[in-house]
């Protein structure tokens, strides 16, 4: 069996490393796509070396752009590719550009596609991510759910028999990563003279929350006058936005700093007081490393994590003020994001599939 994964963004690649060591395992033939979506190399060609996966088989260098200017770039690029490789299965991740133009253009070859991570909703249509998720699981063949209440969208939306609950790869690899790592603290410590569980992590890149001069002179405002340093791991793009706009993103006790490989990441997680940010991936990684996390958004996919007490959501600076100074949570053995083996699942699924298909 062959798969074609296609990814671009920093979250995919992390969903990426255990399926691609899941399917090397089960003797699956697997090609690896990078459509270019995010050009950074921190954000981009390390995190391949950084989780072991190799560097990709195909590399479309598609950039930046507006929606449908990369959305089309991937398109046109992505027919051939498939129509070379002829996969059994296109594997989509998360809801990004790149998965919505890798799921239409294999749609329209006729090659089955699995969604990644299907099933989450924010019901916020204002998200280009929610209009990629939701096109993405209707068009698909298979959607591999990370949880329950991902199953239970895709039932009220009329796509249970297409459903299959995996759990969710990116356990897998946050488990990996936080073993390899052990006690060993983050090298932010030492590089900027912080102490652990003495510093907030954060990062911001939403659009909602980056495009509006005035909304981002608002968060970075409410990070510099938290009462402990708050390191913003600040992607190219948003680093763009504010000196366009003349925003300060060192002010206060907030300090602007380059994103982080994965491992370190997950490192700055752990010795850190709490999280803040935007990012669904962070959220629910902080969750895994029981790590307290402050969301800047109006609603999250990630429901678990505010259900449990371990994320709040906050949009004003009172509330991130409050939000990062609240008590610890109560522990919790909860497990809502699966033991760690989704990837073998996925694999397994896919294997299934293909073989039941065949006349």
């Amino acid at each position: 069996m062959k798969i074609v994964s296609v990814v671009g963004a920093r979250p995919q690649f992390v969903k990426l490393a255990p399926i691609h060591k899941a399917a090397l395992a089960a003797g699956v033939e697997h090609v690896i796509v990078h459509t270019g979506q995010h050009y950074d190399p921190m954000l981009s060609d390390v995190f391949f070396e950084d989780l072991g996966i190799g560097s990709p088989g195909v590399h479309l260098g598609v950039g930046s752009g507006s929606h449908g200017i990369q959305t089309g770039a991937m398109l046109a690029a992505l027919d051939g590719v498939f129509d070379e490789h002829r996969p059994d299965w296109v594997l989509v991740y998360g809801d990004t550009n790149s998965t919505v133009a890798a799921a239409l253009s294999a749609v329209k070859m006729h090659i089955p596609v699995a969604h990644l991570e299907a099933g989450l909703r924010s019901f916020n249509r204002r998200m280009p991510e929610e209009h990629n998720r939701v096109m993405t699981d209707h068009a698909a063949d298979l959607l591999l759910a990370p949880t329950q209440v991902a199953v239970d969208h895709l039932a009220s939306e009329g796509l249970a028999e297409r459903t299959v609950l995996v759990g969710d790869v990116m356990t897998d690899v946050l488990y990996e990563v936080r073993d390899r790592i052990g006690s060993a603290h983050s090298g932010l410590l030492a590089e900027l003279d912080l102490r652990a569980g003495e510093y907030y992590l954060a990062t911001i890149h939403r659009a909602e929350n980056t495009d509006d001069p005035a909304r981002l002179t608002e968060i970075a405002t409410a990070l510099g006058d938290l009462d402990r340093p708050v390191v913003l791991l600040a992607h190219p793009r948003v680093v763009a936005k504010a000196a366009t706009h003349g925003i300060e993103l060192n002010q206060g006790t907030l300090i602007a700093h380059a994103p982080l490989a994965y491992p370190d990441l997950i490192a700055a997680a752990l010795s850190s007081a709490g999280v803040v940010t935007d990012s669904g991936g962070l959220q629910k990684e902080a969750f895994l490393l029981r790590v307290p996390c402050t969301t800047v958004r109006t609603e999250t996919e990630w429901v678990e994590t505010i259900d449990l007490g371990w994320n709040v959501l906050a949009n004003t600076a009172e509330e991130i003020a409050a939000g990062v100074s609240r008590a610890r949570p109560s522990d919790t053995d909860a497990t809502p994001y699966g033991d760690g083996h989704a990837a073998a699942r996925v694999v397994d699924v896919l294997l299934n599939a293909a073989h039941d298909a065949r006349p």
